[in-house]
């Protein structure tokens, strides 16, 4: 497991960060389902396993994004 660290973010630094990953997400998932079409098993996993990485991290994200 990796090491925590921890930072200080305003809300609208967080809900930029959770925007970004949402963008980001989808090339992974756009990359794994060209992965899927060409054949290609290793980069299936890989975008596969980058999109549920992403999906996590965002879920802990929206998490302390505080709703007015």
């Amino acid at each position: 497991m990796s090491d925590t660290v921890t930072i200080q973010l305003t809300q609208d630094e967080l809900e930029m960060l959770v925007d970004a990953l949402e963008v980001d997400l989808e090339g992974y998932v756009e990359a794994a389902k060209e992965a899927r079409l060409q054949n290609s098993r290793e980069d299936i996993v890989t975008f596969t396993e980058a999109s549920v990485r992403i999906q996590t991290l965002m879920a802990k994200l929206q998490d302390l994004i505080v709703e007015d």
